[in-house]
Parts: structure tokens; sequence; C-alpha cells
């Protein structure tokens, strides 16, 4: 009898906890409180920033049978390294450090740096040989295309007006 009791309440529960999930999943233009409606407003902002960078790559030191194999792993060396420039100017870099001492000697001094983050919308601008050894990529971040892809995900908003009951 009380195992037949747990199990609908256990339904209830999950009945009420996956109305619950789907209802808030809907984007709502107008959230309806108990005595006042909001309206939202999308904002834009006023300039979109453009970011560039540049990465390089030797070419000698890359694998491959022959000169143009290893050419085109410099070209996209190159290529990754401007992104993790880019990355580093949107996200920043995380510093890690860490020293040792003993007997007030300095023993062990250990620097590391690391970059994380998504880029979407960048642009190859040019790719071209620097001296004999060396390939550089140029790329370009336009903040409007990136705005423009945020907004598919998660539009920004602001009140636009309030009516209250």
């Amino acid at each position: 009898m009380i195992s037949k009791f747990v199990n609908r309440i256990d339904k209830a529960l999950i009945v009420s906890v996956l109305a619950l999930s789907v209802s808030g999943c809907k984007t709502l233009e107008s959230m309806y409180y108990s005595d006042k409606q909001v309206e939202w407003e999308y904002v834009q902002p006023e300039e979109y920033p453009v970011l560039t960078a540049v990465g390089y790559a030797p070419i000698s030191s890359q694998m491959g049978n022959n000169d143009s194999v290893k050419m085109l792993m410099a070209i996209k060396a190159s290529k990754l390294d401007a992104y993790k420039e880019l990355a580093e100017q949107v996200y920043g870099q995380r510093i890690d450090t860490e020293q040792s001492l003993a007997n007030l000697v300095l023993r062990d001094n250990e620097l590391k740096a690391s970059v994380e983050g998504v880029i979407r919308g960048a642009q190859v601008i040019k790719s071209y040989p620097v001296g004999e050894d060396v390939y550089a990529t140029e790329l370009s971040l336009d903040f409007q295309k990136v705005y423009d892809i945020y907004l598919s995900t998660a539009r920004p908003r602001k009140v636009k007006d309030v009516v209250y009951y």
C-alpha cells in the first residue's frame, strides 16, 4: 500500500519536473508577473571592434616527405597560431606560477600560460611566406559577425515597457 503511494508521488514529481523544464526552455518576449507585464527591447551595440592576429610557423620543422607538404603543414600551423592569438585577445591568458624555496634559496621556478575559448566568425586575410623558412597567416575577427552569431543563440534585451495592473 505504501509503495503504491510512493510510486504515485514519484511519478507526479517526475511529471512536474519535466513540465517545468520544458516550459523553461521557451524564450519569452514579455513576462507576466502578478501585478505587471514587462516588454523587452533588444539592445544592439553602437560600434563593433575588429581584431586582427598574425600566426607564424617554421617550414623546415614541419613533418612531411617533401617541401610542398612541409609548406602546407606550415600554413596550417600558422593559421592555428593566429587563432591562438585571437583567443588570447578575446578571452585573455591564464597565468600560473609556482616557486619553491629551500633554506631561503630559490630552487624551482615554474611559469605556465594557457588560453581557452571558442572563436567563431574569424576570416583569413592572407597567408604568405616570411623569409626563407617561415610562413605567416593573418586573421581578422569582426565583432559584428560575432554579434550576429551570438544573436542566433541568445538575444540580449532590455526592458522596453512595463504595464501595471
